[in-house]
């Protein structure tokens, strides 16, 4: 009887503590930027992630990751991850960076140049936007960005997918447009694969860039290892890298590609302890 009475007493009280009033609150990791772009002629959103310290010291400035595929639902809160893991100071991975996600519309338009091919015209009916949307990374998401955060200058773009297409578009065409290239699985084969014709052996060996993909079949894999040895042909260029990630597919490259990516480019700019 008495453990009886005890047991009730304890099932009592543990209710007592469990009806308690609860606080809640917001719970954010950034902010967003929601501009109308005249070049679109639509209304866009980026997505900011800002390093823990940026409003404690005033006068510093930090580096830009732009992310592709950057809208909340997509790849912005694990990116955003990673990039607050790799500043930790026990991580120094790399520099407390701001990360710009740029959110999507239309990525099948953005993110395309104008294919000859009847079937990608068939698949991808909205396609060919890439040289607005990249006009309106350089002059309105760009300079957005510079006017509203203390910014270094120094910038990287991050694409996976035909995001990998657009930021091979980009380092091809505007290779000044950023410092850093994280290329992962990109889609290359697009237009009958006519973008690698376009890049000139070595071309773009002053900048730091990074191609990744997984185990997603033979011509996803020719077109990431063919685009590498473009951009790298005697495999001697200290800032051009590769990473190959057979236990992942198409999927779910993207993050481990990011984290490899990070280590290799920023090995150098992270701050020493």
């Amino acid at each position: 009887m008495q453990k009886l009475l005890l047991l009730i007493f304890f099932m009592a009280l543990g209710s007592s503590v469990w009806a308690g009033e609860v606080e809640r609150s917001p719970l954010s990791i950034g902010e967003a930027l929601r501009f109308s772009s005249k070049i679109l002629n639509e209304d866009r959103t980026l997505n900011i992630y800002l390093p823990p310290g940026y409003h404690k010291d005033q006068s510093k400035r930090y580096p830009v990751i732009y992310l592709l595929d950057g809208s909340m639902e997509e790849d912005f809160i694990h990116i955003a991850g990673l990039v607050q893991f790799g500043s930790f100071s026990w991580i120094n991975m790399l520099p407390e960076s701001i990360l710009v996600g740029v959110g999507n519309v239309d990525r099948k338009r953005d993110f395309t140049f104008t294919s000859k091919v009847l079937r990608d015209k068939k698949e991808f009916p909205s396609s060919g936007g890439s040289g607005k949307f990249i006009a309106s990374l350089m002059k309105e998401m760009q300079p957005l960005v510079e006017r509203n955060y203390r910014v270094s200058g120094q910038t990287t773009l991050i694409g996976q997918s035909l995001g990998g297409l657009l930021a091979t578009e980009i380092l091809v065409k505007h290779t000044n447009l950023f410092d850093h290239y994280i290329i992962v699985s990109p889609s290359l084969w697009w237009d009958g694969e006519s973008l690698l014709e376009l890049i000139p052996a070595g071309c773009c060996a002053a900048k730091s860039i990074y191609v990744g993909v997984g185990k997603e079949g033979a011509v996803m894999e020719r077109l990431a290892r063919e685009l590498h040895d473009k951009l790298d042909p005697d495999n001697k260029t200290e800032t051009v890298h590769f990473g190959y990630f057979k236990q992942l597919d198409h999927g779910n490259t993207l993050h481990l590609a990011v984290y490899d990516a990070f280590g290799k480019i920023f090995s150098n700019q992270a701050p020493q302890e």
